[in-house]
This record gives C-alpha cells, sequence and structure tokens, in this order.
C-alpha cells in the first residue's frame, strides 16, 4: 500500500499532465507481457514485428522495462510539465538525470544487471543519450501512427475529470480514478502489489497522469519531490477497434475529415468518440457536425448529459450510393 499525503489543502496542488514517456515506459511493458493487456492486443500485435525487427525490445529500453509488477525505475518518467506532451521535451528532461540518481535507482532493481543496464550504470551520461536513442526510435515505430487517436482519448480524459471535479469536487474525482485508488483521510491511498517507494506522508501536490497503455492497472511514482500516479483513461476499451472507411468517391465530394465521420456514425456517437474514432481533433470534429447538420446529413439530440448526433436518411443514401 502506497500512501502519498494529500491533506484538504494539499487538493489544491493537484494537477493533470500527460506525458509521451509514460506511454512509452507503460507501452513496453504491454510488449513483455501482453497476455495481461488483452485490450492492446491488437496494437502489440501489429507492432511488434517492426521492433524485432531493429531489436528494441532486447536492448537497453527493454532491459530496464521489467513486466509487471516488477520496479520500474523512476528516472524513466519525471514530472510531465502539462496538458501538451513533446516527447523531444520529455527526452531532454530525461538525459538530464543525475547520474546519482541514476545509480540509486537501478540499485532498487532486483537481480543481475543484463550488460546494457549494467553500461548505464558504469557510464550515465552515455547511457542515458543511447536510451533517449532508443526510445526515439521506438516512438517512431510503435506510437506515432496511433498517437492522433491516442491523444484524442487522453484529452477527452481530461476534459471528463475536469467536469467531475466541477460537479463532485475532489472526493468524487479521486476515488473514481480506479479501484486501487481512494482518498481517505488526509492521504491518497494506492493498492500495489510491488513498490519499492517509502510513503509519503505529505508533499508538494501531485500529479494525475493518464494513460491508455496502463492498464488495467495504476503506476505510482512516490519517492522525489513531485508524486505521480499514472491510470487507465477512459476510452481505451475501444481504443483499437477500426472505424468503418469512408469511400473515396464521397470523400471527393465532401471532405475526407466530412465524410469519416459519416463512416463512423454507424451508431449515435458523442463529439468526443467521434474524435477517438477518427483522429480528428474535438474542434474539428465540431465544425465538421455543423456543416453537416446544415446540409441535413447529421442530426444531434441530447441523451443526458451527451449530446450525441446520427446519420440522417440522407447521409445513408449518399454512403450507400457511393460505396
Amino acid at each position: 500500500m502506497v500512501a502519498i499525503g494529500l491533506s484538504a489543502g494539499g487538493v489544491a496542488r493537484v494537477r493533470f499532465a500527460l506525458s509521451c514517456l509514460w506511454e512509452v515506459m507503460a507501452g513496453v511493458r504491454v510488449l513483455r507481457d501482453p497476455g495481461r493487456h488483452a485490450i492492446h492486443l491488437p496494437w502489440a500485435n501489429r507492432v511488434r514485428p517492426r521492433l524485432a525487427e531493429v531489436g528494441l525490445l532486447d536492448g537497453l529500453l527493454g532491459q530496464l522495462v521489467p513486466p509487471a509488477p516488477g520496479y520500474l525505475p523512476d528516472f524513466l518518467t519525471p514530472p510531465p510539465a502539462g496538458l501538451t506532451p513533446d516527447l523531444d521535451q520529455e527526452l531532454t528532461v530525461l538525459r538530464a538525470t543525475p547520474p546519482e540518481t541514476v545509480r540509486a535507482q537501478l540499485d532498487l532493481c532486483p537481480g543481475p544487471r543484463p550488460a546494457a543496464v549494467a553500461a548505464l550504470y558504469a557510464d550515465p551520461d552515455a547511457g542515458l543519450r543511447r536510451l533517449a536513442e532508443e526510445i526515439a526510435t521506438y516512438w517512431r515505430l510503435a506510437v506515432a501512427r496511433d498517437w492522433p487517436r491516442i491523444r484524442a482519448v487522453l484529452d477527452a480524459e481530461v476534459f471528463h475529470r475536469a467536469r467531475r471535479l466541477a460537479e463532485d469536487g475532489a472526493a468524487g474525482l479521486l476515488n473514481d480514478l480506479h479501484e486501487r485508488v481512494r482518498w481517505e483521510g488526509d492521504a491518497l491511498l494506492i493498492s500495489q502489489r510491488h513498490c519499492d517507494a517509502p510513503d509519503v506522508p505529505d508533499g508538494s501536490g501531485l500529479v494525475l497522469v493518464p494513460s491508455v497503455f496502463v492498464w488495467p492497472s495504476v503506476l505510482s511514482i512516490a519517492a522525489g519531490d513531485v508524486p505521480q500516479l499514472a491510470y487507465p483513461a477512459r476510452g481505451v476499451g475501444g481504443l483499437w477497434e477500426c472505424p468503418a472507411e469512408a469511400p473515396d468517391a464521397l470523400g471527393a465530394v465532401l471532405g475526407r475529415g466530412r465524410a469519416r465521420l459519416l463512416a463512423a456514425l454507424d451508431a449515435p456517437r458523442s463529439t468526443t468518440e467521434l474524435a477517438r474514432r477518427t483522429g480528428l481533433s474535438p474542434a474539428g470534429v465540431s465544425q465538421h457536425l455543423t456543416a453537416l447538420r446544415a446540409a441535413g446529413l447529421v442530426v444531434t439530440h441530447r441523451q443526458g448529459r451527451s449530446l450525441l448526433s446520427s446519420r440522417t436518411a440522407v447521409a445513408e443514401a449518399l454512403l450507400g450510393a457511393s460505396a
């Protein structure tokens, strides 16, 4: 059990952040043991051959990330800065990790050190440069193509949590993050089977990091100046679903974005869901839906707190005729 000191005053310092490095490390963990992360099997089966061609999972990055629930060195996931994740900026922070920090955290890893990790321990500066290069390669091969849809899920999660905070307060927000997380008294309690970090009686705040690849568990960093909690974002279950493709002929008339939206509206869907399915930004989806409504191709209705859009009969006829 990890206890992160979080008094009523400390709640004022809770913030959300998105992180490319968290997605990298959690994604590598998925690939190390895909059976524990069944939702991500379509992604894992697609990217594993690319990574195997360059031997990436057998390199330093793969050796540093153990299967769950092994200890993940904290320096691999420095505190993210905000809601606009940038891999290059995060790698700059990673490369600047003090050598004594690298060695101290590698000392927490059980068992003998593989060759690449031993080299990192002996020369942290050179090892961190090598690690940053491997992470950049991993990102290009395994994440970059899917980043727009991943980012849409993460943005929607932050929006949802902000609304939950406004409606239900801090208790409603923190006690709804994950079944293993609860706010009790003056501490955020995280039930984990493995954690080498000490409890933190009080701190300078807490960073909540929604993630797609952390699913189905949570990962915490309770040591250091800035405690972090990475938890599964809502909407991960449908992340790798393949939406229907829009006919090219319809895209030539309406534009690819609007045609893609019509194809994705095989059932009533919210703007957030459409953004996740199409890879378009929520703002872009809203603009396209406005145009499609004006043309009589889409109607929107309220269901509870959500606004759902649906195709009209005219849109159905267009899709059928252009298929």
